[in-house]
């Protein structure tokens, strides 16, 4: 059976996007451009599913017209605004949650003059759960991992899916590198954490042959509109 090139797409904040002046101001999604893209994919035939539903398709086990959808570090908004639209739709989606700011807020862009932007609670996060959705993890404080020796990586990449579990109980396969940071020693460690796949910022769409711990996805941002995002569903 042939493998095909899967899109796996990255959002992180769906909300109003902020002041120009602010940074990060290109990863909040507006709702209404969500919603728009969203029904793209459906109408033109697209499952959207989330990495614990897409492992057959992302193994080459099994043949489909799927996009993945993921976000990162586990923002209210995304309950808020993203997870009725997906319920609407019939998808599901992988939220990567930063374990240590359950129904706290995104500590580590504060500092750099970024908004402030709240973390679901441990409800929430249930919650999302239960509509279908999927817990990642995205370690416990959202560092740069290449930074960390491999003690202080180890910590941060089994801790937090211990916390996730613990929160949710029930397990936690998959995560998602901060800033996408990551070396073949920090995927080791994700392999040996448990993980069944784990998510990088590097552009692309994923296929059975590639590491199951370095796979690519398609950075969907505030300015992309609907040719661009119809550019990097088809990964042209």
């Amino acid at each position: 059976m042939k493998s095909s090139a899967i899109p796996i797409l990255l959002y992180h904040s769906i909300d109003v996007p902020p002041a120009r002046d602010k940074p990060s101001r290109s990863l909040h999604v507006h709702p209404d451009r969500f919603r728009s893209q969203m029904r793209w994919l459906k109408r033109l035939g697209y499952q959207g599913l989330s990495m614990r539903d897409a492992r057959p398709y992302l193994e080459g086990k099994k043949q489909g017209k799927v996009a993945v959808i993921t976000f990162d570090d586990g923002f209210l908004n995304v309950y808020q605004h993203a997870m009725p639209v997906l319920n609407e739709l019939g998808f599901t989606a992988t939220n990567y949650f930063v374990a240590n700011q359950i129904g706290g807020r995104n500590e580590w862009d504060i500092p750099k003059g970024a908004v402030e932007i709240p973390c679901m609670s441990a409800e929430q996060l249930r919650d999302w759960a239960a509509h279908g959705h999927e817990v990642g993890a995205h370690t416990l404080d959202h560092i740069y991992l290449p930074d960390a020796d491999l003690q202080e990586a180890e910590r941060q990449i089994a801790g937090s899916k211990k916390i996730l579990e613990e929160i949710l109980g029930a397990e936690v396969t998959n995560f998602c590198y901060p800033y996408g940071g990551e070396t073949q020693a920090v995927r080791d460690v994700a392999r040996q954490a448990g993980y069944v796949h784990a998510t990088t910022t590097k552009r692309g769409h994923a296929r059975a042959t590639d590491d199951p711990f370095g796979l690519p996805r398609r950075y969907i941002r505030r300015t992309d509109g609907g040719l661009l995002f119809l550019k990097k569903l088809f990964g042209l």
